[in-house]
């Protein structure tokens, strides 16, 4: 595998795990501020930002681990979001060695029974690339997963509606000729080991997030040891771009106190 990574800092590793519907730029706001206190590894997964499909399928958690060993990293705090969330869940689980900490941001898992609502979202996103229109699909998915619950897209600010929309359309032209693309999965599935975790965790969601994705958080929270849980008012999916200084103030704290 080809996988894009960057390094900031100066610290404790941090590798920052970036969401389905973007890529490594999500994390912008917070090369503000990590790198201060972090090294930092940001990675795009295959198929996203800079990384190209070289496998079918393709092991994201495998990904994390080829980026930290490309960067001469053994152990690292991993922050994942959404499908890097996934990601980086089971790459603790894969290699618990290599991780000092877990941040899960709108972490998805592999048995979810997710809801009328997703499946129609996901409907409405598949008739879009079967037609081609790879800009109405990016757009199903901004308003799904960026405005969230109860708002529209007139309320989210203009750049980050306009930064995810870029990010998704490029992992869209991607993914062009992959229509089979199978993610690998992991044996024993981690929704089946979560008492396994045994490193410091905290789970975070926008309070405006869909409500898959709370519910999920919620059942992180109750079944990993001793985990975290922290919520960000007035944010969806992405709290680390909605509300950064909140976003911050949280991860950095907890690990902080971890002395991770």
């Amino acid at each position: 595998m080809s996988v894009w990574y960057d390094v900031h800092g100066e610290g404790p590793a941090v590798a920052l795990v970036h969401a389905g519907i973007t890529d490594s730029r999500m994390w912008e706001p917070q090369l503000r501020s990590f790198p201060d206190s972090h090294t930092v590894v940001r990675l795009d997964l295959p198929g996203f930002g800079r990384s190209p499909i070289e496998t079918n399928p393709v092991s994201y958690r495998e990904s994390i681990g080829e980026a930290l060993d490309a960067t001469g990293v053994a152990r690292a705090a991993v922050v994942g979001s959404s499908l890097g969330g996934r990601a980086a869940l089971e790459f603790a689980l894969d290699s618990p060695e290599r991780v000092s900490a877990l941040v899960l941001v709108g972490a998805a898992i592999d048995d979810h029974d997710w809801s009328d609502a997703m499946e129609a979202f996901d409907a409405e996103e598949e008739a879009a690339l079967e037609r081609g229109d790879l800009e109405g699909a990016a757009i199903v998915n901004v308003d799904f997963w960026v405005a969230g619950t109860g708002r529209s897209l007139d309320e989210i600010d203009p750049d980050v509606r306009e930064l995810v929309a870029e990010m998704q359309r490029h992992a869209f032209e991607l993914s062009k000729g992959h229509d089979d693309l199978r993610a690998a999965r992991l044996e024993p599935p981690a929704s089946q080991r979560l008492g396994d975790i045994a490193v410091p965790t905290v789970v975070v969601t926008g309070d405006e997030d869909v409500e898959d994705i709370r519910v999920i958080g919620d059942r992180l929270a109750r079944e990993i040891p001793d985990a975290e849980r922290a919520h960000i008012a007035g944010a969806a999916h992405l709290p680390n771009l909605e509300r950064p200084e909140e976003f911050d103030r949280i991860v950095l704290g907890f690990l902080g106190r971890h002395g991770v």
